[in-house]
């Protein structure tokens, strides 16, 4: 699926839950469309002496609800409409678990792993200059996403503050603790996926039974993910990367799988006894109670949907399930948790940061977890409960309540 298709996906999907949420035409034509679109140029000079320009975009969707809120990814495949798409994700994100943000998206065409550090520094400097007018803490709050880190939030913020002539920690959040990072934010978006399985877990009557998980994609939010899922005592049988699966039938140890792969950056060499190695792909196939797709977008699809075999889907990952599959796994009575709820974590967590630069505190740990669960678990039952009165889906129900927000916030705007 191209990534012009992933921006036609989300509009298809506000489209068709605008019935739902019961708002005009006129109003839904400006729920579709972006507020505003940066495109910048970003020439930087590298360690060599030469002079290499990238193209960069800042696109913020809606900030009727709050300011502007979304992730800033660096890779080649970054393009105008996949910012878009992702910007108006954002936007029904927040509006989904309601908090008082909106939705933005913004993105550099590079490959990271090509350039040094200080040459990434510099691009990420000369992008924060570049786009300085857009963002602020009361206007749009970038984050992390894709091949950026702390470390990169760090430098944003930095560069920012000297063009402010001031400390400024809330424009952007992500950052190390040590500049007005947030504990809790790193395990955020895991943690409420697996606040969000303990709800349908909850909602199915499949509580005090023996649950297996399987967890595709083993990076920050599959790994913590499996942990979560492990301590709690649903038995993890398989978990992958983009290289391999590892599938043991008894329960994979995940404790020492997440151990590995935080020292070796990945598990890619990982052996256990009894494991078994397959294709990665093949993780979606095994048969599981809850499988979570917690890597990339579109990898349930029409080709492989009528091999899954699990009674829950809970998607970490952003638009993980294409249409055709959702329509017929639902059909099929299988429970799709929708990546606009299920992780949510992320972004709930970076508006708690973004809440304590402001107040000028810091929150201690098992505060900042006790704010997202309450958060999950609310946004959680208020989308069951919309399914279940409308008769929908839970994807559904959660695109119908946020554009309702959306549409609420920007009608007295207007």
């Amino acid at each position: 699926m191209t990534k012009l298709n992933s921006l036609n996906e989300a509009k298809k999907q506000v489209i068709e839950s605008a019935k739902l949420a019961g708002i005009s035409e006129e109003m839904l034509q400006y729920i579709l469309e972006p507020n505003k679109i940066t495109e910048v140029k970003l020439p930087i000079k590298l360690d060599s002496g030469k002079i290499a320009i990238f193209k960069g975009y800042r696109v913020q969707h809606d900030n009727s609800r709050g300011p502007y809120k979304g992730g800033i990814r660096y890779s080649t495949q970054v393009t105008l409409d996949e910012v878009k798409a992702l910007a108006l994700w954002m936007a029904i994100k927040t509006a989904v678990v309601d908090i008082p943000m909106g939705g933005g998206k913004g993105g550099i065409i590079v490959d990271p792993s090509k350039l040094t550090q200080k040459e990434l520094e510099r691009l990420t400097r000369r992008y924060a200059r570049a786009i300085a007018n857009c963002v602020g803490p009361r206007k749009d709050v970038p984050a992390p996403d894709v091949n950026t880190d702390a470390r990169i939030m760090e430098w944003f913020r930095d560069e920012y503050s000297k063009l402010c002539g001031k400390q400024c920690f809330a424009v952007i959040t992500g950052k190390p603790l040590e500049k007005g990072g947030s504990l809790g934010r790193k395990e955020a978006t895991g943690r409420g996926v697996f606040f969000t399985i303990l709800n349908a877990i909850k909602d199915l009557e499949l509580e005090g039974k023996e649950l297996t998980a399987t967890v595709q994609g083993f990076g920050n939010v599959g790994s913590h993910l499996a942990l979560f899922l492990h301590k709690h005592g649903i038995k993890v049988i398989a978990v992958s990367d983009s290289s391999s699966c590892f599938y043991k039938k008894s329960g994979l140890d995940i404790p020492e799988l997440f151990k590995y792969a935080e020292k070796n950056k990945g598990i890619n060499d990982y052996s256990e006894q009894e494991m078994e190695i397959k294709k990665p792909e093949k993780i979606l196939e095994i048969p599981t109670d809850i499988l979570c797709p917690c890597a990339i977008e579109n990898v349930i699809t029409e080709k492989n949907m009528r091999k899954i075999k699990a009674k829950i889907i809970a998607e970490g990952a952003n638009g993980p399930t294409v249409k055709k599959a959702d329509e017929y796994l639902s059909k099929k009575n299988v429970f799709i948790i929708p990546d606009v709820l299920a992780n949510a974590g992320g972004v709930i967590v970076s508006y708690f940061e973004w809440l304590q630069n402001l107040e000028e505190k810091r929150w201690n740990e098992e505060s900042v977890n006790h704010k997202l669960k309450e958060i999950m678990d609310r946004s959680y039952k208020e989308v069951y409960s919309f399914s279940k009165s409308k008769k929908v889906s839970l994807r559904s129900a959660s695109y119908a309540l946020a554009i309702k927000r959306i549409a609420e916030a920007a009608s007295k705007r207007i």
